[in-house]
């Protein structure tokens, strides 16, 4: 008996320690965004209208069908007064980049942000254990990571990740890297830098095709840190709930919707297709499938399960798209971090998703404050909303992104405590939304 008896103890002993074990490692593999930073270039970068018109101007390539072309985009893209571009294109040497030019575009954007997030969050360098860069179109020896890792002199066996190629839907991809690695349940402290080297990509051909991102693409970018500790939740903006990730790559027309490549003249640009409309709408489609279980109430997927049975039955033509575009995303979800990819962008995934003026509002805002500054736009909508003081405890907040390809990244976020600080806004928040959106 007293064998038993001790058998049976040690039996509950152990179980009670897997069911602790058990506990710890699901504290530690949730995702927390303790705090980020989005980057604001000096005055003397700004593009205005004029500006733009005079950079138009020096392209020699360019015709009066070209010209009237530029304009068009430029007067209906919905960029403001006050983007920023990079030094080399400002001071007229956008057709001979050199890589001085890349770098120190990097580097202003690298010594404010990330010095500026260590002393946010007061956390030291030595105190990361991962570090992942996403810059798309630039990747020097040594790495951007590298050059971070040597300029704060990090730990030796600090962990970095450097991806390029990306696109614009990068930095969701750098977070479910930061995920993955939490899973191991050890206690991880990882931060996340996205930007876009604008210096040896502005295009100075005149293919229709790749003439558009200079129309579009701004300078920006941000830096967040992330961790999966418990005790660090408090002091924490946001809790990751949930990512879907979405690839059609294997799809000629989407995987050619928007290509670097040369032009006849052999300049390189990026090239986008005219497929790119129809393939971000199918990577649109595909990832909100896997997303709605994982962000709507048991209603409204009871709901939508009933409208598929009763066309199934009634309206044997009904496509599944049309039934997700009556499905209500604000059911569960409070807030939407859209890309800004453009205006179009903007008013599709809006009329998507059945969203009013106020949820699309700190996109556009943003796509007119900042333009599109790549994967590192979704934190300034974020930035924008937390400067309105939208945000509030318990709220969720939905990310969606696109990139090239093609893809469309998606992710939910809790908000953690009320949040108000203006960041980057801090300085013009109070002048948006403004009375006009019309280019002068």
């Amino acid at each position: 008996m007293e064998v038993l008896a001790t058998l049976t103890v040690l039996f509950l002993l152990y179980s009670l320690y897997l069911l602790y074990k058990s506990y710890i490692l699901k504290r530690s593999t949730n995702c927390y965004l303790v705090d980020y930073v989005c980057f604001k270039p000096s005055s003397d970068r700004e593009i205005t209208t004029r500006k733009c018109g005079e950079i138009m101007e020096r392209n020699k390539t360019l015709g009066l069908a070209e010209y009237k072309f530029l304009l068009k985009v430029l007067v209906g893209s919905g960029i403001g007064e006050r983007t920023y571009g990079p030094r080399n294109i400002i001071e007229g040497r956008e057709e001979s980049p050199t890589l001085d030019d890349a770098i120190q575009e990097m580097d202003e954007f690298l010594d404010v942000t990330v010095h500026d997030l260590f002393v946010k969050t007061n956390i030291s360098p030595s105190d990361v254990d991962v570090l992942v860069v996403n810059i798309s179109t630039f990747c020097p020896a040594p790495s951007l990571a590298s050059r971070i890792v040597h300029r704060y002199n990090m730990r030796k066996d600090v962990k970095t990740y450097n991806l390029s190629s990306m696109g614009c839907s990068a930095t969701l991809v750098a977070i479910d890297v930061v995920q993955n690695i939490f899973k191991s349940g050890k206690k991880t402290i990882a931060v996340v830098v996205t930007s876009e080297s604008i210096s040896p990509n502005w295009y100075s051909g005149n293919d229709r095709s790749m003439m558009l991102g200079n129309c579009l693409f701004r300078c920006g970018g941000s830096v967040m840190l992330l961790t999966n500790d418990p005790a660090m939740r408090s002091q924490s903006k946001m809790r990751l709930k949930c990512l879907v990730r979405t690839h059609i790559g294997a799809n000629d027309d989407a995987f050619n919707s928007a290509v670097q490549k040369e032009d006849d003249m052999g300049r390189v640009g990026v090239h986008l297709s005219k497929s790119l409309p129809k393939s971000a709408v199918h990577a649109f489609s595909q990832n909100l499938k896997r997303l709605m279980p994982k962000v709507l109430p048991y209603r409204e997927m009871a709901l939508l399960v009933y409208r598929i049975v009763k066309q199934k039955v009634v309206q044997r033509n009904t496509k599944l798209n049309t039934l997700v575009a009556q499905i209500d995303f604000k059911s569960g979800v409070d807030h939407f971090c859209l890309h800004t990819g453009g205006t179009a962008v903007i008013d599709a995934v809006g009329r998507a998703l059945r969203l009013s003026e106020y949820d699309v509002e700190p996109a556009r805002m943003t796509l007119h404050r900042w333009g599109n500054t790549s994967a590192s736009s979704i934190w300034y909508v974020l930035g924008y909303m937390e400067a309105k003081k939208r945000l509030k405890r318990n709220d969720r907040v939905l990310m969606i992104s696109f990139g090239s390809g093609f893809k469309c990244n998606s992710c939910l976020w809790e908000v953690c405590r009320d949040l108000g600080d203006g960041d980057v806004w801090e300085d013009c928040i109070k002048d948006y939304p403004p009375q006009i959106l019309v280019n002068p």
